[in-house]
This record gives structure tokens, C-alpha cells and sequence, in this order.
């Protein structure tokens, strides 16, 4: 089973309550397979201090039967140098491993992390509207941490913790079977103990998942809100909301620690229990002459090596627990298929025109949902413009991001050029489609790096130019540091309108074919807007361009006008050719002439 398919198993199935999910496991482990040789080296390793654990009580027993008990000093001196040796080497190998699994933590991590990053972009714009932000960061951040430990750590200290376990009942069974198998007398109650801590830890440890993700979503939202919470005045409201959320992980978070607690000492109990058996019946034992001091001494020793691989078990459950629960979650997310796909044979757009057609289109978000569009026609000449207008929530911008392939169609087709858009590649589709958003985003970089993002490696002229042509050049070169003004968390050092200059900057120096504006002006005051109306009537030129807008007033020229209600388009013409009919947009004009005291048609 590839990677692909280990990840699909989540997309369907639910897993609860699982120690040990080979399903995780094996899908988890795509990501070691890189570093096997490295993880085979510490496993390696891992056998040496294993045997070496096991060694160092059963020459404790030769000392004390063989050279102290004869008085043997010379055979003692060699024995303890061979012993000093042993622990030299069990310290080696020790650090070594310890060493190794760090490097490949580290590098899994980091692959870990990549992967999960590069599937977010893939996915579908459909997704990211559905999903919280800040649960996504708590699967990035959180879940994958606790899954490494596992895949790295965790994973070769169960099996040396199995081993160690192994190989201490042999040694004692061989030694004296009379005596392990009294000391072994408390492993029923062990098995029962770990039993009940198992089948509740497993609901207390992905509810701390699930907790932390609610807390990480709830951080991110309201950082990201401040301003409007501010504005508001909600202070207190979101501090109780966010107090509630994290009242919620404490406690999910103290309940998984009680648990622990109860357990460890319960472990520790039955160890000293243990401890005791070898001293009562090994003590018998050496009065009878049945069983040597070297012996009882080794079964002291092998007794408490015993418990402490149970006891570093179940803290590896606890780690395990968390990273099942954050496994299933990140498998899931990795195993979410993106609505938009390339299909196996797609194929380069070729240079276009720019001619759009939408034929007999119907969508919706999801099979449960209804219709957003109905049976839509439309049909755009190349290098003109057209004007989608409507009321909100009406499916103009859907239009728009199906032309860009942002959305999959429920039915009918996108055609560009009269090629079928899933016919092409989305790369090649976006690079010769352009789109300036009502919120203009700015990322965290320089006002340069910001006008390359669709072409990194544009010359310094070209990104002059576009920004000549987007109104944009003459207020950079008014701040400190011109284009190399580093833009800050939100763009808060920038005004919306220049923002979205930037933006418009940006889409010039892609150089689109077909060029979308999602009500562009619709932020900003009067002055900007004619800034932003003249520099996208220069980008717009030769180009094809669908313009959605609120303000009727600026799409006047648009060489055709398509009003939208209830995901119809309902008509269809020139600004005066449907100012002249009876309908919604006459109705919609009107409004707005009343509101704004525009005199002119």
C-alpha cells in the first residue's frame, strides 16, 4: 500500500480507541522510509544496550558465586574490569542512539511538516472555507510533534522495552524457575491494571487532541479579529469565551495526567511487591543451600530492571495514545482529496485569446447543499469586459472563480479558448488568469516581493512599470524605504487603497489574459477610487475582464453587463440598453443614484 492509500483510509473510517493502529503506524511510517538506514543503525544500537542491560546483573552473580565467595581476587579484578567495560559500552551505545533518533526526529519532523503544508495548498478552495484556521496550526504544530516522538522515539523504546522484558524472564527462568515464577506472580494484577488504564486513557488522551486544536482555533481567531473586538468593545466577552476553551484543555488535560498517576504508582507498588517476594522466598531459598547469594542478588537486580521497562512502557502508552488520536486526525487531513484535480492526461493551456464561454453550468458546494448556480450561459468575447452585478449572495463571485477553476462545476463547462478548463492543468490555467480581490491580501515581505508573487523573478523595471501603470509608483517612492518597505502583520502600515494598488500591481506584472475584479473599488473613498478606476482601465485594456461590482457607477462602459439573482443570470446588455428595461438592475440603479445623488445615467 503506498503512501496515498495509507492516507485514504482515513477519509472514510473512523478508528477509536485503538492502543496500537497498524493503520497509523503504516501510514505514519512513509515518513522514516527516507531514513531507514539511520533508523536501522539505532536499532542496532538498541540491541547492544539491550544485551548489555541483561549482561551487567548476571556478571554481578559471577562475582559474588565464582571469585568473591572463593576468594578468588585475582579472577574479581578481571571480572570487575570486564563489567567497567560493559557499562563503557553501554554508555556508547546509549548516547549513540540517542544521537541517531534525534537526527531522524528532526528530519521527519521537517518532512512531516512539508508534506502537510504542500497537501493545505492542493486542497480545494472548498476546504479552506469549511475548516477553522486555527485547528489546522494545532494539526501542523501539535499533532505532528507528538507524532514523531512516536514514530522515532517512541517506536524503538517499545521494542527494546519488549526485549529487555523478554529476555530478563529467560535469564531468571533459567537461573532459578522456582523463584521467577513467584516473582511472576504479580504480573496478573500488572496486566489488569494496564488493561483498565488503557481503555480510559485512549477517550482522555484524543479529547487533549481535540482540546488543543480547540484552543489553538480560538487563539488564531481572535488575534486575527482583534480589531473589530477592539472596535467593539467585546474584550470581556472574548477573554470569558477564550477562558471557557481553556478551562476545557486543563481539564481534558489534568483528567489524562490523573490517569497517569494512578497508574505509575500502582506499578511502582507492585514492583516493591515483587521485590519482596525475591526477598522472602530468595532468602528461604539461600538458608536451604537451594539457590546461591550471586543469585538472589542477580534477581534483585533483574526485579527492579523489570518494572522499569513497565514503567517507561506506560509512559510511552501515554505518548502513544496522543499520537494515535493526532495520527487519525493528520491521516484524515493528508487523505482529503482536493475537489479541483488535474486529470492524468491534462494538458498546458495554450496561449489564450481570451474567449470565455460558460455553458449550462450548475453548482454547488456539496451534494447536501443546494444549488448556488442554475443553468448558467454566458459567453465573453475576447478583450472585452463584462460586468457581473447583482445582489449579495447571488453567485458572482462563484461565476468568476469557476472561470478560474477555483471551484469544480456540478455540471455543464468552463471553456476558455473552447477548451474545457479541466481539460488543462490549473497551473497553466492561472498563470494566464489574473484575480484582484475585494480584501487585498499583502504578505509579510517587502512591497516588492509583493508585487513579484505571481512572477518572482520579474526585472526590477517590469516591477516599476507595474506599478507606473497601477497608480501605485508614486506613493511607494513616498515612503522610507520605497519599494523595499517591509509590509507588517496585516498591512497595517498601508491604507486599503493602496493595498489593493499593490494588489492591482501585481496582477499587471503577471501580464493575465483574462483579468477578474472582485469589486476592487468597493473599500475605499471616492479620491482612491478614481486612482483605482484609472489604473484599471489601463490594465484593462486588450485584455478580457470580469469585473463584479456593488457600485453601479463604475462599470457604466463595460461592453456588457450581466445581472445575477439566485444563481440566474436574469439579464443581460449595456448599461443604457438595461437602464431603458423594467427589472432588477434598473431597480438596483435607482437605489443607489437615490443613495449617492448621482444625477447622470
Amino acid at each position: 500500500m503506498g503512501p496515498r492509500g495509507a492516507y485514504r483510509l482515513f477519509s472514510t473510517e473512523t478508528r477509536k480507541g485503538r492502543f496500537f493502529d497498524w493503520s497509523v503506524i503504516t501510514g505514519m511510517l512513509q515518513f522514516v522510509k527516507p531514513y531507514r538506514r539511520k533508523m536501522l543503525f539505532g536499532l542496532a544500537l538498541m540491541l547492544v544496550v539491550t544485551g548489555l542491560t541483561l549482561l551487567a546483573p548476571y556478571l554481578i552473580k559471577v562475582a559474588i558465586d565464582q571469585y568473591i565467595a572463593r576468594g578468588d581476587i585475582p579472577g574479581l579484578v578481571r571480572l570487575a574490569g570486564l563489567t567497567a567495560a560493559v557499562y563503557l559500552i553501554l554508555y556508547g551505545a546509549t548516547a549513540g542512539q540517542q544521537y541517531i533518533l534525534s537526527w531522524v526526529a528532526q528530519r521527519v519532523l521537517a518532512d512531516l511538516r512539508q508534506a502537510l503544508f504542500k497537501h493545505l495548498q492542493a486542497l480545494s478552495l472548498s476546504y479552506h472555507d469549511t475548516h477553522i484556521i486555527g485547528v489546522t496550526v494545532s494539526r501542523l504544530i501539535n499533532d505532528v510533534a507528538v507524532i514523531n516522538d512516536l514514530l522515532t522515539q517512541g517506536l524503538i523504546s517499545l521494542i527494546g522495552d519488549v526485549l529487555v522484558l523478554g529476555g530478563i524472564i529467560i535469564v531468571m527462568l533459567t537461573m532459578s524457575p522456582r523463584l521467577a515464577l513467584l516473582t511472576f506472580t504479580v504480573m496478573p494484577m500488572m496486566l489488569f491494571v494496564t488493561y483498565l488504564f488503557s481503555r480510559q486513557a485512549g477517550t482522555a488522551f484524543r479529547k487533549t487532541r481535540a482540546s488543543v486544536a480547540a484552543l489553538v482555533g480560538r487563539l488564531a481567531e481572535n488575534i486575527n479579529a482583534v480589531r473589530v473586538i477592539q472596535a467593539f468593545a467585546q474584550e470581556r466577552l472574548v477573554i470569558e469565551q477564550f477562558e471557557a476553551v481553556n478551562r476545557t484543555n486543563r481539564e481534558t488535560n489534568i483528567e489524562a495526567i490523573q490517569l497517569s498517576f494512578k497508574f505509575l504508582p500502582t506499578i511502582e507498588f507492585l514492583g516493591t511487591l515483587a521485590t519482596a517476594i525475591v526477598l522472602w522466598f530468595g532468602g528461604q531459598a539461600v538458608s536451604a543451600e537451594t539457590v546461591t547469594i550471586g543469585v538472589m542478588v542477580a534477581f534483585l537486580a533483574y526485579v527492579t530492571r523489570f518494572f522499569q521497562p513497565i514503567q517507561e512502557l506506560s509512559r510511552l502508552y501515554t505518548t502513544m495514545q496522543s499520537a494515535m488520536a493526532g495520527g487519525e486526525q493528520v491521516l484524515r487531513l493528508l487523505g482529503t482529496e482536493p475537489d479541483v484535480l488535474d486529470k492524468p492526461d491534462a494538458h498546458d493551456l495554450p496561449p489564450a485569446v481570451g474567449k470565455v464561454d460558460l455553458r449550462a453550468v450548475n453548482f454547488q458546494y456539496r451534494d447536501s447543499t443546494p444549488r448556488v448556480l442554475h443553468d448558467v450561459d454566458l459567453h465573453i468575447q475576447a478583450g472585452t469586459t463584462i460586468a457581473l452585478v447583482g445582489p449579495t449572495g447571488a453567485g458572482k463571485t462563484t461565476i468568476a472563480r469557476l472561470i478560474a477553476r477555483l471551484y469544480e462545476v456540478s455540471s455543464g463547462c468552463v471553456c476558455i479558448d473552447d477548451i474545457d478548463v479541466r481539460r488543462v492543468t490549473q497551473t497553466s490555467l492561472r498563470r494566464q488568469t489574473g484575480i484582484v480581490p475585494q480584501d487585498p491580501f499583502l504578505f509579510s515581505g517587502t512591497i516588492e516581493q509583493n508585487i513579484r508573487f505571481g512572477l518572482p523573478h520579474a526585472p526590477d523595471d517590469k516591477v516599476i512599470e507595474s506599478a507606473r501603470l497601477s497608480n501605485a509608483h508614486q506613493f511607494i517612492e513616498d515612503l522610507p524605504d520605497g519599494y523595499q518597505t517591509r509590509v507588517l502583520e496585516g498591512a497595517a502600515n498601508l491604507s486599503v487603497g493602496q493595498r489593493q494598488l499593490i494588489c492591482i500591481a501585481r496582477a499587471a506584472l503577471a501580464e493575465p489574459r483574462i483579468l477578474i475584479l472582485d469589486e476592487a473599488t468597493s473599500s475605499v473613498d471616492t479620491m482612491t477610487e478614481a486612482m483605482i478606476q484609472e489604473a484599471l482601465q489601463r490594465l484593462l485594456s486588450g485584455r478580457t475582464a470580469i469585473v463584479i461590482a456593488h457600485r453601479l457607477s463604475t462599470i457604466r462602459n463595460a461592453d456588457l453587463i450581466c445581472v445575477v439573482d439566485r444563481g440566474r443570470i436574469v439579464q443581460q446588455g449595456t448599461h443604457q440598453e438595461l437602464h431603458n428595461q423594467q427589472g432588477l438592475y434598473r431597480t438596483l440603479y435607482e437605489e443607489q443614484f437615490n443613495l449617492d445623488g448621482e444625477g447622470t445615467v
